[in-house]
């Protein structure tokens, strides 16, 4: 049945559904994971590094993008939508500023990004962008904010989520972890956690950023994951051993 209502972006299908729209939740699917934890004073955001070629300038290759001085965001899905949305973004930012004479806030950035997403689901000559994204940031009075946004042009607020291949996953690993006041090293560490429950090759295939209340988007050097990753893999090890010392003993 499909293949007489996906022709066109505005043409609903007699059961209700948008199968252009169905298709970009499908690339998002398809794209590199990417998680984001918020704790009281820090936002984490993590994402799964797409291998790159022998000779490519590794880079260029960005998942995480600012938006303004105090937002940011990172995407699962086509890295050119990502591009042209993010440019809308930046641009929209600037505009308030110059409008307003104030920063914008983190709720108002996810709004607009949504807006625009489902402004491509409405109109005919165009496709919905294939991107999903995690907008993060803290507001004026130093509230922490994390949003999702879909190529529907959904967005809801979260305390920890996750988009892109496994997300599923992901998710249900953040729901059994997650808790509330989480300092800044637990909240770090929840996040490279529920990552490497999907990314193989562990740290050389994670990328995190810190943003911190008061501070710019800080990108954690490979050198600092690598430390992170060891930290965890030694703690899931000592808590193995200690699991089957406990069963032996109780055995006996």
């Amino acid at each position: 049945m499909s293949a007489r209502y996906d022709r066109a972006i505005t043409v609903f299908s007699p059961d209700g559904h948008l199968f252009q729209v169905e298709y970009a939740l499908e690339a998002v699917r398809k794209g590199t994971c990417a998680v984001a934890v918020r704790g009281k004073d820090i936002i984490v955001l993590g994402v799964e590094r797409k291998a790159a070629a022998k000779l490519q300038d590794a880079r260029m290759v960005k998942k995480i993008l600012p938006i303004d001085r105090h937002v940011c965001l990172a995407f699962a899905g086509l890295t050119a939508d990502a591009r042209v949305l993010v440019n809308k973004a930046r641009i929209e930012c600037q505009s308030y500023r110059l409008t307003v004479e104030d920063s914008p806030s983190v709720d108002y950035v996810a709004r607009f990004i949504a807006r625009t997403q489902q402004k491509y689901t409405q109109r005919g000559g165009v496709r919905p962008f294939g991107i999903s994204t995690l907008i993060v940031g803290f507001d004026a009075d130093g509230t922490p904010g994390l949003y999702q946004t879909d190529p529907s042009g959904t967005y809801s607020a979260w305390r920890a989520n996750s988009i892109g291949r496994n997300s599923k996953t992901v998710r249900e690993f953040l729901e059994k972890n997650h808790k509330e006041g989480l300092s800044d090293e637990e909240t770090i560490s929840l996040a490279v956690k529920s990552l490497l429950e999907v990314v193989e090759s562990g740290s050389k295939n994670i990328e995190v950023a810190v943003m911190r209340r008061g501070q710019a988007l800080h990108q954690l050097a490979d050198t600092e994951v690598e430390t992170l990753v060891a930290q965890i893999e030694a703690e899931k090890q000592a808590a193995e051993a200690a699991k089957k010392a406990s069963s032996a003993t109780a055995q006996s």
